[in-house]
């Protein structure tokens, strides 16, 4: 279902369901990642619903608090993102020791072309928001980064959530991988 014009990247608060036929496959990201052959197989198998709560602190900063669930109601790797740019450390089951980052940007402040090309004009005009997380190499023995740009673009003539994803790896030589996700809206949260 196409997201509402008042559902925008100032307020992402709702429900959001993951569309595979629209949405790139990111099993290469993930095997990269460490993700188990395994794990990668149920990921591919079930469905995501983002159920999104995004809000501003007492102190002025944003936050999006976004909850995973799995079809069947199964819990998946929460995010917490505070738009402030400080890094902070997290560890989940899915992704093992990770750093991230997040903040709100104007498009034209984004050095990539491909995380800021296609935005409908009121992510152009309210910003996008930038979530970078990268690897805690010491901890997991890994080297990787993804950064991803948020917001809504239209695609086949409805007004969809998308994330475009950059990912970069010290085990991937030839260059990062691009990857489109998008959402379904499903309503409040």
């Amino acid at each position: 279902m196409a997201a509402p014009p008042e559902v925008t990247t100032k307020n992402l608060t709702g429900k959001y369901i993951m569309n595979k036929t629209l949405s790139d496959d990111s099993d290469d990201i993930l095997k990269l990642q460490g993700v188990s052959w395994f794990k990668r197989r149920a990921i591919s198998m079930f469905t995501l619903t983002l159920g999104v709560k995004h809000y501003t602190d007492e102190g002025g900063f944003e936050h999006v608090d976004i909850q995973q669930t799995l079809s069947g109601g199964i819990s998946g790797t929460d995010e917490y993102r505070t738009l402030d740019w400080e890094e902070r450390n997290q560890s989940n089951d899915v992704f093992g020791a990770v750093i991230a980052q997040s903040k709100r940007i104007k498009v034209e402040e984004v050095d990539d072309e491909f995380l800021k090309s296609g935005w409908t004009e009121d992510t152009v005009e309210d910003g996008l928001i930038l979530a970078v997380a990268w690897s805690d190499t010491p901890k997991s023995g890994l080297e990787w980064k993804a950064e991803l740009t948020w917001g809504f673009e239209v695609l086949n003539g409805e007004r969809r959530y998308a994330r475009h994803v950059k990912f970069t790896s010290s085990d991937k030589k030839d260059g990062p991988i691009f990857k489109h996700l998008y959402y379904d809206y499903a309503g409040p949260s």
